[in-house]
C-alpha cells in the first residue's frame, strides 16, 4: 500500500471510530446512526484487517475484534439493549440474527429490522476475521447467523418455487418487505460457500442448495441500473469466476456500467448522486478481473471527485466504503 493511501485511510478511520486506546478501545458511535450500523461495520472490520495485513501492527487486529464484539453487543440485542435476540447468548451472539441499526424503530417506513444483504455482508466479515486470525470461533458465529436467518428469509411459493423476503422484523417473525432483493440469492450463495469451505465440517449444504436453485433460476435475467448493485454483482461474481452464472452476470454488469458511463450518470451533479453507491462500483471493478483497464482508470477519477465531499452526506457509510475502495485488501479473493 502506498504511504499516501495508508495515511488517507488512517485519517478517515480515526475520524469515524475514534482515537485508539490500547487495551481499552471501543469504537465510537456513528454520526448518522448514533450507534452501530451493520453494513458499514462489515466494511469497517474488513478495513481494519487490511490495515493489519499491510502494517503488521496488532492495533488494527485488536480494533477489528473490538468492532465485531461491539456490533454483537448492540445489534445482537433488542433496541433497548435489554436482551439478546432469539436464542443468542454471550458465547453464541448471532443466533438471533443482527439488527440493521437504523435510528427509527421497525414500525416506521425506513426503520430497523433485519436485511439479508447486511447479514451476509457481516457473515463475510466474520469469515475474513477467521482467515486472518486462524480462529474457528468466527466461522462458528457466521454459521450460527446463517442457520438463524435462512429459514426466515427463504420460503416456497404455491408452486414450490424458492423465493426470499428482502427485509424481516427484528425478531424474524414476519417480513417487513416481502419483495425479493435483486442480489440476495447470489449474496447468500457465495457467502455460504465461502464459510462452509472454512468450517471444520460442512454444515451448510442444504442452505447452499436453496441458494443455488434460486441463482440458477435467476441469473440469465439479471439486470440493474444501480451503480452499487452492479458493483456488488462484480464483487459477488469474482469469487467463483469460472462458473457460468458468474460469467454471465459479470458480463451483464460491465455492459450496464459502461452504458451508465456513456449516458453521463457519473457526470451528474453531486447532489443527484450518492457516493457510497459509486464506491460499490469502484470496489467491484477493482476486484473483478473482467473489468477493463479503462474502468480501472475511472476509479481514480471517482475517488478524486468525492474526496472533498465524503462527510457532507451519508457521513459514515461513504467514508468507510471509500477506504475499502482505496485499497480493497481482504474483500478481494486474491488478497488472503
Amino acid at each position: 500500500m502506498d504511504k499516501s493511501v495508508l495515511e488517507q485511510i488512517l485519517k478517515i478511520v480515526e475520524t469515524l471510530y475514534g482515537r485508539y486506546v490500547k487495551g481499552n478501545w471501543i469504537p465510537k458511535p456513528y454520526a448518522d446512526n448514533k450507534s452501530r450500523y451493520l453494513w458499514t461495520d462489515a466494511y469497517g472490520v474488513c478495513n481494519f484487517l487490511t490495515l493489519y495485513r499491510e502494517t503488521n501492527d496488532g492495533q488494527y487486529l485488536e480494533q477489528a475484534d473490538a468492532l465485531v464484539n461491539n456490533v454483537h453487543d448492540i445489534l445482537g440485542r433488542e433496541r433497548d439493549g435489554s436482551k439478546r435476540l432469539g436464542t443468542a447468548t454471550d458465547e453464541h451472539p448471532t443466533r438471533g440474527g443482527l439488527r440493521i441499526g437504523k435510528v427509527d424503530d421497525e414500525t416506521s417506513y425506513d426503520g430497523d429490522g433485519q436485511y439479508f444483504h447486511y447479514l451476509t455482508k457481516w457473515a463475510f466479515a466474520l469469515s475474513r476475521m477467521a482467515k486472518v486470525k486462524n480462529d474457528q470461533r468466527y466461522v462458528r458465529w457466521a454459521i450460527d447467523l446463517i442457520k438463524a436467518v435462512h429459514p426466515n428469509f427463504v420460503y416456497r411459493d404455491r408452486n414450490n418455487q424458492l423465493h426470499m423476503y428482502w427485509k424481516m422484523s427484528i425478531d424474524l417473525s414476519y417480513p417487513s418487505v416481502p419483495s425479493e432483493g435483486n442480489l440476495d440469492p447470489y449474496d447468500g450463495y457465495i457467502t455460504y460457500r465461502l464459510i462452509d469451505e472454512m468450517a471444520a465440517e460442512r454444515e451448510l449444504e442444504n442452505e447452499i442448495a436453496d441458494m443455488k436453485a434460486m441463482v440458477d433460476a435467476k441469473y440469465a435475467r439479471y439486470r440493474s441500473s444501480d451503480p452499487l448493485d452492479l458493483g456488488e454483482a462484480l464483487w459477488i461474481t469474482h469469487w467463483y469466476p469460472d462458473e457460468q452464472w458468474a460469467q454471465t452476470m459479470a458480463s451483464k454488469s460491465l455492459q450496464a456500467l459502461e452504458e451508465l458511463w456513456k449516458e453521463g450518470d457519473f457526470r451528474e451533479p453531486l447532489n443527484r448522486r450518492l457516493a457510497f453507491r459509486e464506491f460499490g462500483t469502484t470496489i467491484g471493478v477493482q476486484v473483478n478481473g473482467k473489468a477493463s483497464d479503462e474502468w480501472k482508470k475511472r476509479v481514480g477519477e471517482i475517488h478524486d471527485l468525492w474526496l472533498p465531499h465524503l462527510y457532507k452526506r451519508d457521513k459514515d457509510i461513504s467514508p468507510v466504503m471509500f477506504c475499502t475502495s482505496l485499497w480493497p485488501g481482504v474483500v478481494s479473493r486474491h488478497y488472503l
